[in-house]
């Protein structure tokens, strides 16, 4: 008897994060469906699993796991999506309820075969995996790629255009202040701005303001 695809949400707070990591499972239709891509909602659709990017958002262990679904889905399980692989929000997370948790670095197959593990009835976490960074990154979209900007450049540089300070989103990335002041300098540079306030206009103007519309696939 064949297996049926995993049923999943995509989520995060910016269409083109969530619309990017669909992509990256497009591949893959036979064993995963994208049935929803949901920006800024929660997810609305009955599915297995939902996968969440962390991309522009508060630290993995302080998500509303609850609050991604319109209603109480026991049956539903969510699947963190994030560059910090720290074991201790790694553990406080999967506590508080997530069903997995993966690194950045990983490709969409492994995502795939840890969907796979979810749907079974497995705890997935990145055991084993060196704590890095998401600039080496190549698959999946962010706003700013185009313009040449790292993921963890983007992710700053969306976290300034919502009106944090250096020091709060040194706080919400786990990253010293003076990483921040790196990254940002470095994502000035690329986006050809000098201050802050061009920084938040050329944000506003370049899609790092979080959506709050839903976009849902259409179902054949």
């Amino acid at each position: 008897m064949s297996v049926q695809p995993i049923r999943v949400a995509v989520a995060n707070d910016y269409e083109l994060v969530v619309a990017g990591l669909a992509a990256m499972l497009a591949p893959f239709s036979e064993q995963v469906e994208v049935v929803e891509m949901d920006s800024g909602l929660p997810v609305a659709s009955e599915v297995d699993v939902v996968l969440f990017d962390t991309f522009a958002q508060g630290e993995a262990e302080h998500v509303d796991l609850d609050g991604l679904l319109d209603c109480q889905d026991t049956g539903t399980k969510v699947v963190v999506y994030s560059w910090n692989t720290d074991p201790d929000v790694v553990d406080r997370t999967l506590r508080r309820g997530a069903a997995g948790y993966l690194h950045k670095a990983v490709g969409a197959e492994e995502i795939v075969a840890a969907l796979e593990k979810v749907r079974d009835g497995d705890v997935v976490r990145p055991d084993g995996q060196v704590d890095g960074t998401p600039d080496l990154l190549t698959d999946g979209a962010w706003p700013g790629k185009e313009q040449g900007l790292s993921p963890r450049e983007s992710e700053i540089l969306a976290l300034i255009t919502q009106g944090f300070s250096n020091q709060e989103i040194a706080e919400r990335t786990y990253l010293s202040i003076n990483s921040i002041k790196t990254y940002i300098r470095t994502a000035y540079r690329k986006v050809g701005v000098t201050r802050r306030a061009q920084a938040v206009g050329w944000g506003m103007s370049h899609g790092f303001a979080p959506d709050k519309v839903r976009r849902v696939a259409s179902v054949d």
